[in-house]
């Protein structure tokens, strides 16, 4: 039996939260444990946008995942500014630093550690840049659109993605956050494609990733001739993640309608989840262990909103081995409902060498 290379996942993915203690001015944040290469931040008790950024596109470039809107440099509400060894610094703006540190307000950053450092990355047509962390299954991956179908682009995970989000970043009209995930896709003519900054079921747009055939392996996933996926002459990025048994899953569940909720095995406590139903108009859900400190966990922040946090009827208890709906609401449980997830571990239910650990 195989196990996971990582023993403490806080190594690669960990969750910060802090109050706003003066917008006026910047801040360091600190505590996450190691050199954030992807960071997505949102505010907590307003309506205000997510907040994207990532080693690749650089400091002060921020992405909106609720919205299809291109990149944004040096916000006028704050940005961050640079990745630090712990965390990372923001400044304000040539307004304030309302997004990240108003007084009165909490916020939450969630964290994952690629490589640190890019590299060129030839193993598709077009030649992308990449950051990937094997060990962890993630990579950050920029490419220029070419806008022909059947183009392939090197993700550097050396392993087939389970899941992966493409953005253009300089259309701001029609590019929505493409999503493939490996327990929505059927088939060419079925590629049941969700869209990130969308309530919107799962669609069969067969051009987003290939218009006469799609290809996704252990190098490379291929493109259509979709502007949001493959935008003639335009900066495209890419989040991709493979599974690591242990660490993180990617997977789907059929929600039963009851308040005794379905069971979803991870093999792992998870620290955090994104959960989205793929047949019916319905929000992307993110539940973590910082924000709620013990079950049942139900502070859920949605990808495709910029609402505040919200806690009715998303029960759902994180356990040693995967997580349990605690609701028989349709948010996350609706009866017959097919979900797809991304889950990583806060604990994993084996050590690297075989040794149970304790449930917490």
């Amino acid at each position: 039996m195989a196990y996971t290379n990582i023993d403490l996942p806080t190594d690669y993915f960990n969750t910060i939260i802090w109050s706003g203690a003066s917008n006026a001015s910047g801040r360091s944040f600190t505590g996450v444990g190691f050199k954030p290469d992807w960071v997505w931040q949102k505010v907590r008790t307003t309506t205000y946008g997510d907040q994207i950024f990532d080693i690749i596109r650089g400091s002060g470039k921020r992405l909106v995942s609720s919205n299809t809107n291109a990149e944004e440099l040096n916000r006028q509400y704050g940005y961050l500014t640079t990745f630090d060894t712990d965390g990372f610094t923001t400044v304000p703006g040539s307004t304030d630093n309302t997004g990240w540190n108003e007084v009165g307000q909490t916020y939450v950053a969630w964290n994952w550690l690629a490589a640190n450092t890019t590299t060129s990355n030839t193993s598709g047509t077009i030649t992308s840049t990449v950051s990937a962390n094997t060990t962890a299954g993630f990579s950050i991956v920029s490419y220029t659109g070419t806008g022909n179908a059947g183009a392939t682009v090197g993700h550097g995970l050396g392993a087939t993605p389970a899941m992966f989000i493409i953005k253009n970043r300089v259309d701001s009209i029609t590019s929505f956050w493409c999503v493939y995930h490996k327990s929505a896709f059927v088939s060419q003519a079925n590629p049941n494609i969700l869209y990130l900054n969308s309530t919107g079921a799962e669609s069969d747009d067969v051009n987003v990733l290939g218009n006469t055939t799609v290809t996704i392996n252990s190098n490379v996933f291929s493109l259509g001739d979709y502007n949001g996926s493959n935008g003639s002459g335009d900066a495209m990025i890419a989040y991709c993640f493979a599974e690591i048994k242990g660490y993180s899953k990617f997977g789907s569940y059929t929600g039963n309608g009851s308040a005794d909720g379905t069971f979803v095995y991870t093999g792992f406590k998870p620290a955090w989840i994104m959960v989205k139903e793929t047949g019916n108009v319905n929000s992307w859900r993110i539940l973590d262990n910082k924000r709620s400190t013990f079950n049942v966990v139900n502070k859920v922040l949605l990808a495709n909103s910029t609402n505040a946090e919200g806690s009715a009827d998303h029960e759902t208890d994180f356990v040693s081995n995967g997580f349990k709906l605690r609701s028989s609401d349709t948010n996350m449980n609706r009866s017959g409902g097919k979900f797809i997830y991304m889950a990583f571990a806060e604990n994993p239910f084996v050590t690297s060498g075989g040794i149970p650990v304790t449930a917490r």
